[in-house]
């Protein structure tokens, strides 16, 4: 089934490229919304996704946590962009909720109700390892800017850090100790929400919970919490600008808050935090920025969705359907052309009545896009062999560094003695 499209511009990028939004619900389809203007540019159905049950991975999949109504078992469906039903039905050990990708699109993380990490190949769904995390659900998961170390936040209010080349290393890594970089212990409730800034391992770590609080955090500097910003409510989420000078929470009383986010901030330990006036008919439960850090959308509870001009704080664009409720947002950015109004700008992509969006990939036969995924397969296992490769040698590095510091230490004990 392949639906009519747009007509593809000519007309040459001028402007950024594009962005949309997704959003999924416990009760209704997976939808996609144009920033700019609001309006729906495509559905995907079948899912019934659970909270933080919605992921990009790569730029051709999109990944949706699924909960059967009749039986309660769990299951990840794969949709491509340009179909409305799920491409792939995944199994999985346990139900999941929260999903991430590695920044390629080869390996998905789902977080299970057990407090498992589980490690997925894409697109076949192989399980390539479990780890047991937590000792509660997992309820949130953030892949760092460079795509090295995977967040997981869980509602027994810890944050476990992995090194995402140990999650996929079946070989090597065969128990939770040997995969575990650290873990953060300091809220007291259900950690919601994990964000990261810019510099790899030395990133801004913030994170929001139940317990009304958010918390910041630094690989270099231990696992006591940097800061501790207190709130008169729930947080369900959090978003920090790009320059990471301030950051914004979602509040369970419908109100947005912002503040500082700066690191002479955790030095000063001033808390300039205020709300923005307009507020949700709902709990606010996802955000994310967009348009280089001009914007936030936001989404609540209630099924509407704003976009706010983040310098006055004000909504500029209300939309969103009455889908009863929303259980994320993520946003994509990268997939059209740019440019104007809806119809150029989104050129190639689907109107609200149709499935998919790339004119370019609808045009391609069937057979190509099957070897196309028989290749990316192949790929797929020459990444998994080259990660193992550098994992065997990184391991290596740590032991002949654990050597050096011994022998440095026996030195200083003579010099001493």
């Amino acid at each position: 089934f392949f639906p009519v499209t747009f007509p593809i511009s000519c007309r040459k990028m001028e402007s950024a490229l594009q962005e949309i939004i997704l959003t999924s619900s416990p009760n209704g389809p997976i939808i996609a919304y144009d920033t700019s203007s609001g309006a729906t540019l495509a559905r995907f159905t079948g899912s019934r996704s659970p909270r933080k049950g919605l992921a990009l991975a790569g730029k051709k999949l999109i990944a949706a946590s699924h909960v059967s109504s009749e039986t309660g078992t769990g299951s990840v469906h794969l949709y491509n962009w340009w179909s409305s039903t799920a491409l792939h039905h995944l199994p999985v050990p346990e139900p999941v909720a929260p999903l991430a990708a590695t920044l390629d699109g080869l390996y998905l993380f789902a977080g299970g109700l057990s407090g498992h990490v589980h490690a997925l190949s894409l697109p076949s769904g192989e399980v390539v390892q479990s780890f047991a995390a937590h000792c509660k659900p997992v309820s949130c998961f953030e892949i760092n800017d460079d795509g090295s170390l995977l967040f997981s936040g869980s509602d027994d209010g810890t944050i476990v850090v992995f090194p995402i080349y140990r999650l996929v290393d079946s070989s090597s890594y065969k128990n939770s100790s040997q995969v575990i970089l650290c873990r953060f212990v300091g809220h007291d409730s259900s950690v919601t929400a994990i964000t990261t800034g810019i510099g790899g391992s030395n990133c801004t770590i913030i994170s929001c919970s139940l317990d009304c609080t958010c918390k910041f955090w630094s690989l270099m500097q231990g696992t006591v919490p940097l800061r501790t910003v207190a709130f008169p409510c729930m947080i369900w989420g959090v978003a920090m600008d790009p320059t990471e000078s301030e950051f914004y929470v979602a509040g369970s009383d419908g109100l947005v808050y912002k503040g500082a986010a700066g690191r002479h901030m955790v030095k000063q330990r001033r808390e300039m935090v205020l709300s923005w006036p307009q507020k949700h008919g709902g709990a606010v439960i996802a955000m994310a920025m967009v348009n280089g850090g001009r914007n936030l959308v936001t989404a609540s509870e209630d099924g509407s969705i704003w976009t706010w001009d983040v310098e006055r704080g004000q909504v500029i664009k209300a939309f969103g359907e009455e889908m009863g409720s929303i259980s994320e947002l993520v946003a994509a950015k990268g997939f059209g052309d740019g440019g104007g109004n809806t119809s150029d700008q989104f050129s190639g992509w689907m109107s609200s009545t149709t499935s998919g969006f790339s004119g370019e990939e609808l045009n391609r036969p069937i057979k190509e896009v099957m070897e196309m995924e028989q290749v990316l397969g192949v790929l797929a296992q020459d990444r998994s062999r080259a990660i193992n490769t550098l994992g065997s040698a990184i391991e290596t590095y740590e032991k002949l560094l654990q050597l050096i510091l011994k022998e440095a230490t026996k030195g200083i004990n003579s010099d001493e003695d």
